[in-house]
């Protein structure tokens, strides 16, 4: 079983998107932050999504556990991007490119639903995928428990009957990775999109790209993917 990520994997999420969604979520931040009337200021802003970023893995829980926001609420107002399709960059093939991969599939996003669902069928890679599981699906005893949770994981594995050993999770993010790996999956990893030191697509940056103990394989591409078929079982 093939376990994918969207964002920055299979499609280039750095040229625009991870922008818009870093100033729609300043702004959402700023907004909870503030007195109602006068928005906290970027300083403010920055130093909550940094310590909710690195204590909880993800912006979006210290909002909820800290400030009462609704999770629905703040993916909805983060990915609102009106032109979205004009800011999708891709390689092409990549349709072609997932047929070749031997085995099932699964999308595992911390995306919400509707924007991964939007950018898959604009890939043209909506067929391609056995399951579609985005952030609002990953919730364990009624908690988000988005990636990198292991909890997250170990659930995914039970509800589709799968056993670790013979799962690849592919992704851009490290943390991701390293708890799959512990898991027991393969993993690899898809470096052309990141920015050596960008915490949105690293989740905990990195000052260079050598390939961590826990990646079975690293790649530019998802293309260069059937060409390491043998390190990935």
């Amino acid at each position: 079983m093939w376990l994918f990520d969207l964002d920055n994997t299979l499609h280039n999420a750095s040229h625009a998107i991870f922008p818009a969604i870093m100033a729609n979520m300043n702004d959402y931040i700023a907004r909870v932050l503030g007195d109602g009337t006068t928005p906290a200021s970027q300083d403010a802003v920055n130093a909550a999504r940094t310590l909710y970023w690195r204590r909880y893995g993800a912006t979006m829980l210290g909002l909820v556990k800290h400030h009462g926001v609704r999770a629905e609420h703040f993916l909805a107002e983060t990915h609102r991007m009106p032109e979205l399709a004009a800011m999708i960059r891709a390689e092409r093939g990549l349709r072609h490119l997932l047929r070749r991969l031997p085995g099932r599939k699964i999308l595992l996003t911390n995306a919400p639903h509707g924007y991964s669902a939007q950018v898959l069928r604009h890939l043209g890679l909506h067929r391609q995928f056995d399951h579609h599981v985005a952030v609002e699906a990953m919730r364990v005893h009624g908690h988000l428990r988005p990636k990198p949770s292991k909890l997250l994981l170990r659930r995914l594995m039970r509800r589709h009957g799968l056993t670790p050993s013979r799962c690849v999770l592919v992704e851009d993010t490290l943390a991701n990775l390293r708890s799959a790996r512990a898991l027991g999956m393969r993993t690899a990893w898809i470096t052309q999109y990141l920015r050596v030191g960008d915490a949105v697509g690293l989740a905990h940056p990195t000052k260079t790209l050598n390939r961590p103990g826990y990646v079975d394989v690293k790649v530019k591409s998802v293309r260069h993917l059937p060409a390491r078929l043998h390190r990935l079982r």
